[in-house]
């Protein structure tokens, strides 16, 4: 038995050595494996990648090669050169990760799958006249439930005490969910707020599933919660009598029409519930939050949807109005600029030179995988944002009130100065739609409640730093909040 052990310890610590192998070559990033065998930086990535990697943008520059759990990733840091990435869909691939990603997340794996089909279809549900049709579903059913949750109320003078962010997160996901899977509020196979509960237990361990890190009793819970959601999402979809949208009929038929049988049909949908439901609540938390911690910013934002309520009229529809809001669009994008964190990652599926916009060049090895973290630089950036930690509802806005675009780094203005949508071919599809839901959201909860905070002293929470790379950053703990109807509603 002794001798099995130690055999076993040298064939390891001879994996070990053959991983750590690696070094650089001069045409290469310069590469940091870090001091642990095959893990390299993967415990320090996982717990907070935005210190980690500006230690390294401050150790390396702005491009470099760190290992982590076994891979080689570089990360790229200058947004002058991210189009070199980003527009490189041969020797780059989006693909392949993305699947590791849906496999470990959603034990999803959908063999003959052809996700440019599925985008051309998503992007048609989600332009123009279907735009507004789905705008126009979700108004309502924010509508209907803004107004059950100003019902605890006795009377005009009493509040209501609740988390900012589970109020924001609650009211968005289940107003995005009666859109998009169900039908009718109180009249719905599925209670949305069933759907919710378990939701969030999900999205409480996704960076947990997508790192492989979860512990026994989480993973039990992860499987347990994920088959109850798929049970809860087996009828969206299926056919006119299901209440759901047209894009997600059209959606799940495609999916019959690839061979996809019943069971991951079912896991699919949560794929779509978590790419459409999963960011937006967060982003009207840091929205709400920044705007009740700035009074300055929630007197602009107040004064432009007053003047907006004044010109209402049965020829100018609400939704068309609010495409007109750019203090409000400034004060939105500066959030987002702040709090959206996704990583943008590439498979390199064959050797590439990468060029730099200062004429340097890299080698990147095939097998490595690419990541931009625009959330460190552009978005973070003090060369191009002054005060970057600071919230300015007027970052976005000349001194005219015109849209400010101009941003700058090294002399040279920027094509990317902020990405909470991504960029490219892989942008965000459904970024009108969302936009769309956190100003009718925004504008309903300023019209039709008194809001203010417990403490008129509470400062924005933390954010939790595990959510870094995975799309809208989520707070640690939440921002107490009171509300009631407004005398004039």
């Amino acid at each position: 038995m002794i001798w099995t052990i130690l055999l076993l310890v040298q064939g390891m610590l001879l994996l070990f050595v053959l991983v750590s192998k690696r070094s650089r070559s001069e045409k290469e990033p310069p590469l940091d494996k870090g001091v642990i065998p095959w893990l390299g930086h993967a415990l320090e990535f996982g717990r907070d990648a935005a210190k980690f990697l500006n230690r390294m943008k401050v150790k390396h520059g702005d491009i470099f090669t760190v290992r982590v759990a076994g891979r080689y990733v570089t990360v790229l840091l200058d947004p002058s050169s991210y189009d070199a990435v980003i527009e490189d869909s041969v020797s780059l691939d989006f693909t392949r990760y993305a699947q590791v990603l849906m496999d470990r997340i959603f034990s999803l794996r959908i063999p003959h799958h052809n996700p440019a089909v599925e985008k051309a279809l998503t992007k048609q549900h989600f332009e123009g006249g279907s735009l507004s049709c789905l705008s126009s579903t979700m108004h309502r059913h924010l509508q209907s439930l803004l107004l059950q949750a100003q019902r605890p109320c006795h009377n005009q003078t009493d509040w209501n005490t609740d988390g900012l962010f589970s109020f924001c997160y609650s009211l968005l996901f289940r107003a995005g969910y009666l859109t998009l899977f169900g039908g009718e509020l109180n009249n719905n196979r599925t209670d949305p707020t069933n759907v919710y509960e378990e939701y969030r237990k999900f999205d409480n361990l996704l960076t947990k599933m997508a790192r492989t890190t979860l512990k026994p009793e989480e993973k039990r819970t992860a499987q347990s919660v994920r088959g109850r959601l798929w049970e809860l999402l087996a009828p969206a979809g299926l056919g006119e009598g299901s209440g759901s949208s047209p894009w997600l009929r059209d959606y799940r038929h495609l999916l019959q029409e690839e061979g996809v049988d019943e069971e991951t049909q079912r896991r699919a949908l949560l794929l779509q519930l978590w790419a459409t439901q999963g960011n937006v609540g967060p982003a009207a938390f840091w929205l709400l939050g920044f705007l009740l911690t700035n009074p300055e910013a929630m007197r602009a934002v107040r004064r432009e949807f007053s003047s907006i309520s004044e010109q209402d009229s049965a020829q100018c529809p609400l939704l068309d109005r609010l495409q007109h809001t750019p203090v409000f669009d400034s004060a939105l994008e500066e959030t987002l600029r702040l709090s959206a964190a996704p990583f943008i990652t590439r498979e390199v599926v064959q050797e590439k030179t990468l060029q730099m916009a200062n004429g340097h060049k890299y080698q990147l090895r095939r097998g490595d995988r690419v990541c931009l973290f625009p959330f460190i630089s552009p978005q973070m950036d003090p060369e191009i944002h002054q005060e970057p930690q600071r919230f300015k509802y007027e970052r976005f806005l000349n001194q005219d009130g015109s849209v400010k675009n101009d941003f700058f780094k090294g002399g040279r203005r920027l094509k990317y100065y902020t990405m909470p949508w991504g960029a490219g071919t892989n942008g965000c599809v459904g970024k009108r739609f969302a936009i769309s839901s956190i100003r009718q959201f925004v504008y309903l909860v300023l019209s039709h409640l008194e809001l203010e905070l417990c403490d008129s002293e509470a400062q924005m929470p933390e954010v939790n730093t595990s959510r870094f790379g995975f799309g809208m950053l989520q707070p640690e703990g939440d921002l107490a909040i009171r509300y009631k109807p407004r005398h004039s509603h």
